[in-house]
Formats: C-alpha cells, structure tokens, sequence
C-alpha cells in the first residue's frame, strides 16, 4: 500500500496535525507514506519523521496547474495508489485525478461545523465528491451529512488519535504557580470561545487565588485576539493570563499545567482533547461535535454547554476546588484513551478502511 496524506498547510490546527500524525504513524506500517502541503508550510513541519518523504507544492491560486503536475510528478515517481485528502485540499486531489484516473482519492471531513451547513454551501465539495473512493469523518454528526449530501457511498467514520514527537525540545516555560496552571490549547479564532473561559477565570477570582490561565494557539492579530487582550487589560488580568501564540513543545507545555480546557461553539473531533489525556490532565470541555463521547462526564472528565456562562464556571470550580479529584479525571481520561484513541488502534482501522479502496 502506497499512500500520500494531502493537506494546504503545516500551521498547527487539528486537521494538519492528523496529516502528519496520519504520515508518521504509517511510515512504520505500509510500503510508502508521504505527506504533501499544498499552500504553506508551518510549525508542523519540524514534527514529521524522516522516514516520510515530503513534498511543498507552494500553490499560488485555486487552478494552479504547475502545482499540480509537481504532485502528479511525485506522485507517478513514487507509484502511489491512495490519495489521502484533508479538508479543502480536496480540489488539487481531483484535479490530479484526472490525470491519472487510476489514482483513488480518500477524503477526510474534519469540519464540525459542516453538519450544519446547507448543501448550497457546499456545492463545489458535493460536485467533486464524485471522484472520492470514501469519505472518512471524524464524528456521527458529520458521517450522517456525508451520507445525506455527498455523491460518494463509502463513509466511514475514523477516529483521531494524538501523539507526541520524542525530542521535541523544551522552550515554553508557563508562568505563574505550581499546580495551579490551566492551559487552553487552540488557535486564537472562531469558534474556539476564548472569551467564555476568561468570563469564567474573572468571575470565579481565580486570580485572586494564585491560578494562571495559558493560551496556547496561533495569534491572528484580528479581532477576535484584540478582544482577549482588551479583555485581559480591562481587567487587570496581566499577571494571570498569559498569551503564547504558536508552539512546538505541547507535551512540555502541556506537563506544567493541572487543568485542560477546551470551549468550542463548534468541533469535530479535538486533537487537543487526547493530547491533554496523555498528559494526565483534568480536563473541563465542551460537550459539542465528538468531546462527549471522548469524556464520560464526572468520569474521564466534566462537560458544559459552551452557551451557559454558569455551567461552565460551575465545573471549572469543582477542578479548582479538588485535588484529588482533578488527579482522579486526569488518571481515568488518559486510561480511556489509551484504550480507545491510541495509534495503534486508529491505524490498524485506517489500513482496513484503506483496502476497502483496493478491493
């Protein structure tokens, strides 16, 4: 089996970083596995293993057809068989197609936003779906929509899984005091909700109880981070909550925190959320796309509804208030994950959705 993973950039989102975690995982399982960045490459780059060969494409425009005889170049030099498309590099994956038809095209659907998205939306993806072997999804709500919509049979849904890079070095040192650190994991943008857990921090007095709030994510410099910082400002929060911007060192980040939280208005099925678990984290997320059924609530970890300002702060204190009880989350989700989202068990059913392609 011989297979490309396709993605339009290495800036570190949830969906490149399963383009990557996806190339590197197989490079230890099939004959070949490369990995192609369509529009720009990023912090992810530094994180693929040596053994995927690796290629940029450096694409200008929608229909940039150079773009697209390098890939069929790479592609015919290294006899790949399965085209494994995330999210919009879709396009350049069937233009390639045309070229050489016997090519198979994967497609992976990791916007959860999309299963509220009307067909009109979607008209180029729904027309071009007719050139997908299968569509993976990376929750039910999504499988359900593709099902519906696309002109594709094969939907399969496939887990993410989360893994961390050894020797990746450690730069990113968290401010603030020992064991009293919360990290939120996720570039600074829609529908992330930054705003709903700094609401929450300030209201609870957090600060006046020594915690620190860190985020971790691509800063924009738009409108949505000017809102945090003004927020942070307004309310004298300089001391507590500390902004990062991109980083590399997410294991080392992620060590020196005690609590995870995730608030999303919208997802599909958050990397972040197994990257905590494997740090042992007690985790306080939003119960929207796949997260409540990654976390049993009160078991692996606690939920709320990313529209109720009071339910939020409510299990945001239970974390804050209990040490025992955080380590009792942070032990069971990192078991639970390990049982039911680890590589291994995410890519032994990803060769199998792969030869359903080849039969």
């Amino acid at each position: 089996m011989r297979v490309i993973q396709i993605i339009d950039s290495l800036e570190a989102g949830g969906a490149e970083r399963m383009a990557v975690n996806y190339a590197n995982a197989l490079a230890e399982k099939i004959v070949f596995s490369g990995l192609v960045a369509t529009r720009k490459e990023g912090a992810l780059k530094t994180q693929i293993a040596s053994k995927v060969p690796y290629l940029f494409l450096k694409k200008k425009k929608s229909i940039d057809l150079k773009a697209v005889f390098k890939l069929r170049k790479f592609i015919k030099k290294n006899k790949v068989d399965i085209i494994h498309a995330h999210s919009s590099s879709f396009f350049i994956a069937v233009l390639v197609k045309l070229t050489l038809p016997g090519i198979k095209i994967v497609w992976h659907d990791h916007y959860g936003s999309r299963a509220k998205e009307s067909v009109k939306n979607n008209k180029v993806l729904i027309f071009m779906s007719v050139f997908f072997s299968s569509i993976f999804v990376v929750n039910l709500q999504l499988k359900e929509w593709n099902k519906k919509n696309m002109k594709c049979s094969q939907v399969i849904f496939i887990p993410n899984f989360a893994t961390f890079q050894n020797g990746s070095a450690q730069v990113t040192h968290l401010k603030g005091t020992v064991g009293k650190k919360i990290v939120f994991l996720a570039n600074l943008k829609n529908p992330k909700n930054h705003i709903l857990i700094l609401k929450a921090f300030y209201e609870l007095k957090l600060k006046e109880l020594d915690w620190s709030l860190h985020l971790i994510g691509k800063d924009y410099s738009d409108s949505y981070s000017d809102a945090i910082k003004v927020f942070v400002k307004s309310y004298s929060l300089e001391n507590h909550v500390h902004l990062y911007g991109d980083r590399n060192d997410i294991k080392f980040i992620l060590s020196q925190a005690s609590i995870g939280v995730l608030a999303s208005i919208e997802e599909g099925f958050p990397v972040t959320l197994l990257e905590y678990a494997l740090e042992s984290l007690a985790v306080v997320s939003t119960n929207v796309g796949y997260c409540s059924s990654v976390i049993k609530d009160g078991f692996s970890g606690l939920l709320f509804d990313p529209s109720s300002d009071s339910e939020v702060k409510n299990q945001l204190l239970k974390l804050v208030k209990n040490d025992l009880f955080r380590k009792m989350l942070g032990d069971n989700f990192k078991q639970s994950v390990i049982e039911n989202f680890s590589e291994e068990v995410v890519i032994e059913r990803l060769i199998l959705a792969y030869q359903k392609n080849k039969e």
